[in-house]
């Protein structure tokens, strides 16, 4: 079968269904191409059955601090394959949403594995048995497969698993190794650990987080271990013996113990698999499709947004990508994505979150000495009364010369949440005199930016 049309899209995750919808809403024709679940990595293997796990985890604090409000419980223990149950089951109902929302937008979905056959058409084919689906030819093609996580190559990486696998699970091992010091390393280990699984996280450098606000990942370090997470740092796996369920691993330092499972969070890569770029012509960059200003490809009508340019790899960009394609493509509106000032979290426990320069990165940009840093440090109100967790630092990076605030940060409570609303004014160039003029909301964690002196 062989159809025509203005737009075909492949991957239906957040930036492909965001540019699909978007453009049909233009009236052109619009097919999407998806070997897996609609809605990709965000919505069935990442942020959003993340952010389920993290709040199904993080009650254990919450019933450690009920004794001190009135509350008794006894002989609390989670149930991991509950959990994990009820949230394969949430994402399966955001699949059939986001299904029935590219029919209401009238996009075309056509379930399989697309390939390039040339600059103009996509083969879509059955990955278990090779056979051709469907041919499409559009006028544009539009690249949004997403990115995958990384394997290292090293004996028995494969008695591994990845962040797509955790989600898998039929429940969670007594005892898990996790090895990396990203965002996804520390969201996994403060899962595990929330639901009472004995954890170790290997770190091959001296720190979590690289990249983050120094004083922000020190404190996250601090309360990972106060909660009991055996942080080893310096150290790195260098091979896996065992079956799945009981490994023996060995690091770099020729330390061998004994894991229930080990998770490898060592990083992504673009999902270039597979398409055959080659028949297009397209031009590939150190493993990533190399895009302009407006998101094209060498070939000019091809272009490629989200992860798999490997940019800013967050949900909310490629979406703001995927629409700003189609609005100036297919609307009459030519803006470009604004990569200022983009807001970022890590959903940890404590959470992390940021938006605009760090610390360290101010310092290198604009000077030590042309900058000033206003900080908090505090323990919650949450927590004043059973005196665990961690305390709240918050931070604003302001330039001296000018008083534009540069950086907000924030670990603690709901700290995306209230990043969320600051990068607002750091979007609008707020001052630090503008923070000052603007009055604290009491008894808040957020009225610490605006009293800050």
């Amino acid at each position: 079968m062989k159809k025509s049309f203005d737009l075909v899209v492949i991957g239906a995750g957040s930036g492909g269904l965001a540019a699909a919808k978007k453009a049909a809403s233009y009236g052109a024709s619009v097919a999407i191409v998806e070997g897996d679940l609609v809605g990709g990595t965000c919505v069935i293997r990442g942020c959003v059955p993340k952010k389920l796990l993290v709040c199904g985890s993080s009650l254990s604090e919450s019933f450690l601090s009920a004794p001190f409000y009135g509350f008794e419980f006894e002989n609390l223990k989670g149930k991991s394959e509950v959990l994990l149950s009820n949230v394969r089951k949430e994402v399966h109902r955001l699949n059939e949403l986001h299904e029935n929302f590219l029919n209401k937008a009238n996009v075309e979905l056509f379930k399989g594995w697309g390939e390039f056959r040339n600059a103009n058409c996509i083969a879509i084919k059955n990955r278990k048995n090779g056979e051709t689906l469907n041919e499409l030819f559009g006028e544009r093609i539009l690249i949004a497969v997403g990115g995958r996580p990384k394997r290292p190559s090293i004996e028995g990486a494969s008695l591994g698993w990845t962040s797509d696998d955790m989600f898998l699970l039929k429940s969670f091992p007594s005892r898990v190794t996790i090895v990396g010091a990203g965002y996804i390393a520390c969201e996994f280990a403060c899962i595990l650990h929330g639901l009472g699984v004995e954890v170790t996280q290997l770190v091959r450098g001296q720190q979590v987080l690289r990249g983050f606000d120094l004083e922000l990942s020190s404190a996250l370090t601090n309360a990972m271990i106060s909660k009991g997470i055996n942080l080893r740092f310096g150290e790195n796996v260098s091979s896996i013996k065992g079956r799945p369920g009981s490994l023996i691993i060995r690091t770099d330092k020729d330390h061998d113990f004994v894991s229930n499972g080990l998770l490898f969070a060592t990083g992504r890569e673009p999902f270039l698999d597979g398409l055959k770029l080659d028949k297009a012509g397209i031009e590939i960059l150190e493993n990533k499709i190399k895009v302009d200003s407006e998101n094209k490809t060498n070939i000019s009508n091809i272009f490629a947004i989200g992860d798999v340019t490997d940019r800013i790899n967050l949900t909310p960009v490629a979406i703001d990508e995927g629409r700003k394609f189609a609005d100036r493509n297919y609307g009459e509106s030519d803006r470009k994505v604004n990569y200022d000032f983009v807001p970022y979290a890590v959903f940890s426990q404590p959470e992390i979150a940021s938006v605009g320069l760090t610390e360290e990165k101010a310092t290198q940009l604009v000077g030590k000495d042309k900058i000033k840093v206003f900080r908090s440090i505090f323990r919650p109100l949450s927590k004043s009364l059973p005196k665990i967790g961690s305390k709240c630092v918050l931070k604003l990076i302001v330039d001296k010369y000018n008083d534009r605030v540069l950086g907000c940060h924030m670990i603690g409570d709901n700290a995306s949440e209230i990043i969320q609303m600051a990068s607002i004014s750091l979007m609008l160039g707020a001052k630090k005199s503008d923070f000052d003029n603007t009055m604290a909301l009491h008894p808040t964690i957020a009225e610490e930016f605006v009293t800050m002196r």
